[in-house]
């Protein structure tokens, strides 16, 4: 969506949409241009007509408005602040426009009711020249709650080293009082190698405190809130569950049989505690033994040698023995991180504790039973239907994908 004259237009319908009757508030995303911003609304807004730059030059032109039936709040775009200050006036510009229109009679709809200012986490210092473009951009909304958002947030250990350079260039500050929140997050699976990821984190702390810091009228019912929430934890976990299965596939297609080896362990693990920081399921107390149920269930030796040997009694099925291998990791990872979605949904809904072990053991249990080894015959007898695919991997991955993630939105 993008705005004109006081009205929001539609870019994917080219309709007008009057905002008379919004009831809906306002985020402004301001920040440098690559820090991330496309991608951040697309993790909160879940639709990917944000488009994301991979280069250092902004992508949206103007200001773009995006909105979802299912979001309590509007997502406002600029354009990027750009390194050259000349070239930097053109967002403030567009910003102080958007302003000055909210400010008219019949345009109150329109004004901004909190501030995301996107930070990199992989950049070592905060530029003060950046300070004074949001500072300048947002002059007319004194008062307006800022969340500072350091994006691409990957680095545990550099995390409180993030916080704090934020807290040095805000110090002294005037816009320091409006100053809400510091929230790293990762906003989509960043895939390190081809085993090693860091899931997505910090996207539901973002809303809780986007939400908090709303007009009161605005807040929304904590219902609606949980419900959007988990919608959105849930598109996360399945950015995250795809990464792990082309990892599974590529780390199950070894001479080894995955079957007498503990080669997906590392994976399995990575899988489920990177569902468990989403779901915020690691910070009780409790969660140890309730994931560790969860392995137990899922572990790739437990299951193995059934799934081969079912692939094996398919009369005319003939594939080779690490395509089977590929097969059967990447399934035990997508039945695993599939699971333990359900598990996690339940306990962050409030249906389950931590404490519910047999639950869990008996959901897992029913997770790799007949319905698994089902699914993965079905994918081994479309594989060895293809034959020897030049992208065997990746045909593996999205048969795999298909037969096991189908929850979806």
């Amino acid at each position: 969506m993008a705005y004109d004259n006081g009205n929001v237009i539609d870019v994917r319908a080219n309709t007008t949409l009057s905002t008379e009757n919004a009831i809906k508030g306002n985020v402004l995303v301001l920040g440098n241009s690559g820090v991330g911003k496309s991608t951040l609304i697309n993790a909160v807004i879940g639709d990917t007509v944000a488009k994301t730059s991979f280069g250092t030059r902004g992508t949206t032109s103007e200001l773009a408005v995006y909105e979802s039936p299912t979001v309590p709040f509007r997502v406002i775009d600029s354009i990027g602040f750009e390194p050259s200050p000349i070239k930097s006036l053109r967002a403030v510009h567009a910003v102080r426009k958007w302003s000055k229109a909210s400010a008219k009679e019949g345009h109150e709809h329109n004004k901004i009711d909190v501030i995301w200012f996107c930070v990199d986490g992989t950049a070592a210092k905060l530029f003060p020249e950046t300070i004074r473009n949001l500072s300048t951009a947002v002059s007319m909304w004194r008062s307006v709650p800022i969340i500072t958002v350091i994006t691409k947030s990957y680095s545990k250990p550099d995390r409180e080293l993030n916080v704090q350079m934020v807290r040095q260039a805000f110090a002294g500050q005037r816009m320091e009082r409006n100053l809400r929140a510091i929230i790293p997050v990762v906003a989509q699976t960043y895939v390190i190698d081809e085993t090693a990821f860091a899931g997505p984190e910090g996207i539901s702390d973002l809303i809780d405190e986007t939400m908090k810091a709303m007009p009161e009228g605005m807040r929304g019912g904590s219902h609606d809130l949980m419900a959007f929430k988990l919608t959105r934890k849930r598109v996360l976990a399945q950015g995250l569950i795809g990464a792990c299965v082309a990892a599974g596939a590529t780390v199950g297609a070894v001479p080894i049989p995955i079957a007498d080896s503990l080669v997906l362990s590392p994976l399995e693990l990575g899988e489920l505690h990177g569902l468990a920081r989403l779901y915020g399921i690691d910070k009780d107390e409790g969660s140890k033994q309730f994931l560790d149920s969860i392995v137990q269930v899922g572990t790739a030796s437990v299951v193995a040698h059934s799934a081969i040997s079912a692939v094996k009694s398919i009369p005319g099925v003939n594939i080779a023995a690490s395509v089977l291998n590929a097969i059967v990791a990447a399934s035990i990872i997508a039945a695993l991180g599939e699971g333990a979605v359900i598990a996690f949904e339940q306990v962050y809904s409030g249906k389950r504790s931590v404490n519910d072990v047999t639950w869990v053991q008996n959901l897992m249990q029913e997770q790799f039973g007949e319905g698994f080894l089902g699914k993965v015959s079905g994918v081994a007898q479309a594989s060895a239907k293809a034959g020897d695919a030049k992208d065997m991997r990746e045909m593996i991955v999205e048969l795999v994908k298909a037969a096991f993630m189908n929850r979806g939105e």
